[in-house]
């Protein structure tokens, strides 16, 4: 691979952080990106990033392809049902990418795009994140979450290049935190079977780190959401709902809360960590925004030009998780003592994201388009 120069558009939709066009270009999905930049790291050159088609991943890669043509980006993805070709289409006029298909459990797979790209800085998202799955299926959370991050680690220990780790982790790993604002030395005390194989997931991260010496830096965030994110998701699930005409199912109250935090602002917050972070350290990147569950439902109903009138009607309640956090929140002071600002107001990322999938949806995901 060959960095070229690049020049974004300047344009006022991409100051703003791109809410969608009239219709997808990859001009437009390009401009998905944060609008963070800083001076580039000596000591990175090839940067891989596990899970880079997925929903957070791809806001990610498409920020540091485009921002950073000092950097050969190579996203790594197995493409399963979450992850989306199109979130990174708009890449491949860019020199400085490219895209691997690949399974991060496969230990010849993984040593391979390692090798091949030389690469010497990893951001790790792969990952089964959809906690409702992890109840009826905590096996293909554990080997994709947590027998996947293994494999990843011995695999950059064999290599022995890599100068920068980025893990991605979960704000879940703390369990419920009963209003309470936490940071980064908080115990872990997850209570489902996806956070049980972040917390675990990390725990491998630490022990490589102290083992192997590997140069490790954790991030742990709140809720993410906008545009090019899978529908099962609460968000664009919501918005597959309405475009249905069907009502909106809450589980259990809807009173569970939930801090989120636009793409945009993932992406800047990352780039921040990769450039600015401290090896051996623990971020958490936390949202001020903080929204329950039936909030968001009342907030997509007004979206869609319903009256409060007919709000009752359009919404149905159904029997709740085996366990449900009330909360997560999380203290990102740390992080903000790196520079890092949540910019884009929940109000403005929401309009942003619905918008997107109305345009959108069913080119990113057909046979999603019509789902529940």
């Amino acid at each position: 691979m060959s960095s070229i120069e690049y020049t974004p558009p300047d344009s006022p939709k991409w100051k703003s952080r791109s809410i969608a066009l009239e219709h997808p270009t990859d001009s437009e999905t390009l401009a998905l990106t944060g609008t963070g930049k800083f001076p580039y790291r000596s000591d990175i050159r090839n940067i891989l990033i596990t899970g880079g088609a997925g929903f957070i991943g791809s806001w990610v890669t498409r920020h540091l392809t485009v921002q950073y043509p000092e950097y050969n980006v190579v996203c790594f993805d197995k493409l399963d049902r979450v992850s989306s070709p199109a979130n990174i289409s708009c890449l491949k006029q860019l020199e400085n990418f490219t895209f691997v298909e690949g399974d991060i459990t496969a230990v010849k797979e993984v040593s391979h795009v390692l090798s091949k790209h030389d690469v010497d800085c990893v951001m790790h998202f792969a990952a089964s994140s959809h906690v409702q799955d992890s109840f009826e299926d905590a096996t293909t959370f554990t080997r994709n979450n947590v027998v996947g991050t293994q494999v990843l680690l011995d695999c950059v220990r064999r290599h022995g290049r890599v100068t920068r780790f980025l893990h991605v982790s979960t704000d879940e790993v703390y369990g419920e935190t009963n209003g309470e604002l936490v940071d980064e030395t908080r115990q872990f005390l997850p209570t489902n079977p996806y956070a049980a194989s972040k917390a675990a997931a990390e725990m491998y991260v630490h022990a490589y780190a102290k083992s192997f010496k590997i140069p490790t830096i954790t991030i742990r965030s709140n809720n993410v959401y906008g545009p090019c994110q899978y529908p099962e998701k609460i968000i664009p699930r919501f918005f597959s709902l309405l475009s249905q005409g069907k009502p909106l199912t809450i589980q259990g109250s809807g009173l569970n809360s939930r801090r989120y935090l636009y793409g945009a602002d993932a992406a800047d917050a990352f780039d921040l960590i990769l450039h600015k972070g401290v090896i051996g350290e623990a971020y958490n990147v936390g949202s001020a925004f903080e929204i329950t569950n039936l909030e968001v439902a009342v907030r997509m109903l007004q979206a869609f030009g319903h009256s409060p009138q007919s709000f009752q009607q359009r919404l149905c309640w159904t029997e709740d998780r085996p366990f449900n956090d009330y909360d997560y929140r999380v203290n990102g002071s740390k992080l903000q003592a790196l520079g890092w600002k949540q910019q884009i107001s929940f109000e403005t990322g929401l309009a942003a994201a619905v918008e997107w999938y109305r345009k959108n949806i069913s080119l990113w995901w057909p046979s999603e388009s019509d789902a529940e």
